[in-house]
């Protein structure tokens, strides 16, 4: 297994931004730079030994600098949407920036994906990787307290790729943290991901508003458009979701949140590839990339031509006691660990 290290161009603020490159002992890689924590490719083999990158990525970092469509990116400090852009904590009300109409998402305008991370990397028995850190100040965006946050991206010779968060704040607050890569098992720019089939291991998926702001209910699966427990197309049911343009729901995964256990399985029946995703996180974000452009603005990717798999606490958690708690406190720890396991079949 290697590291190797190279110029991915500079800030406007002229701060050099590095590309990692990790590499195990069967020649696949990925690569992920210090801007933004960002993962940026994944390349992995299909069935018949071809290797192409599976996860949408610019060939250069300017795009990264401006607004996209969080490819690859560290999502903080509140991944999805907070209603209104409120909350309360023990008595204080915060007022936090409305991006997204009246509501918050992922962060608000200087969140985690448009900022620059130290990075540094690391080798160990079985594995190669990438820590990187940030300090959120107190205040950014209206969130309290100042936050130390850190991303490890490891990847091993089982062609698995973990993404492991950790926080600690010097105030109460509310964390969120995911990561937003959007995968296409055929390669990027390959095309529509909506003939990828996907077992997802949820009995129930958050109930929302016409916002996608949710009511605090949770709807049993059985039967619906968003049961996927057994595997189905991703391109099966999605004409039943019109008002979304397909998928762009919150699943709450089967079992115990804090253990880490399966939470989605993919397969690209053209390429054979298949991708796990296992998690400690309590839920999955399913979004269909029904907004990409096709453009420059999305590396020429189009709407259903890549997948999201974004393990996460669930959306406005701070506004519902009956959710898992996404409030941190001085002296306590975040840690939540996803694991990207790539295979074939």
């Amino acid at each position: 297994m290697k590291i190797e290290t190279s110029p991915f161009g500079k800030t406007a603020d002229d701060r050099e931004v590095t590309r990692f490159t990790l590499t195990n002992s069967h020649g696949n890689h990925v690569s992920v730079m210090n801007w933004g924590a960002t993962l940026l490719e994944v390349n992995v083999p299909d069935s018949q030994g071809k290797v192409e990158n599976v996860n949408l990525a610019f060939a250069e970092l300017a795009p990264y600098l401006s607004g996209h469509p969080y490819f690859g990116s560290t999502v903080g400090r509140f991944c999805n949407r907070i209603g209104q852009g409120k909350f309360t904590i023990d008595g204080t009300d915060y007022q936090v920036t409305l991006n997204l109409g009246k509501h918050h998402l992922h962060g608000g305008n200087k969140n985690f994906t448009y900022q620059f991370w130290e990075g540094e990397s690391y080798q160990s028995e079985d594995a190669v990787g990438v820590r990187f850190q940030l300090t959120s100040p107190d205040g950014q965006e209206g969130f309290p307290g100042t936050v130390n946050v850190t991303v490890d991206y490891s990847w091993n010779d089982k062609n698995e790729l973990g993404i492991a968060f950790t926080a600690t704040t010097d105030a109460p607050t509310h964390l969120n943290l995911t990561n937003h890569s959007y995968w296409n098992l055929a390669g990027a720019g390959s095309g529509t991901a909506l003939n990828h089939v996907a077992m997802i291991q949820a009995d129930e998926a958050l109930d929302v508003d016409q916002d996608l702001i949710p009511t605090g209910k949770l709807n049993k699966l059985d039967g619906s458009v968003l049961d996927f427990r057994k595997p189905t197309a991703l391109g099966d049911r999605i004409d039943q979701l019109p008002a979304t343009k397909g998928y762009d729901h919150c699943l709450v995964v089967r079992g115990e949140a804090g253990h880490l256990r399966l939470a989605a399985r993919v397969v690209d029946p053209s390429s054979g590839r298949t991708l796990e995703v296992e998690t400690t996180q309590p839920a999955i974000q399913l979004y269909t990339a029904n907004h990409l452009t096709g453009d420059e603005h999305s590396a020429g990717a189009g709407g259903h031509e890549a997948f999201c798999l974004e393990t996460q606490h669930y959306p406005d958690a701070p506004n519902h006691a009956s959710f898992p708690s996404t409030l941190l406190r001085p002296g306590q720890t975040l840690r939540e660990v996803t694991v990207h396991r790539f295979g074939v079949e």
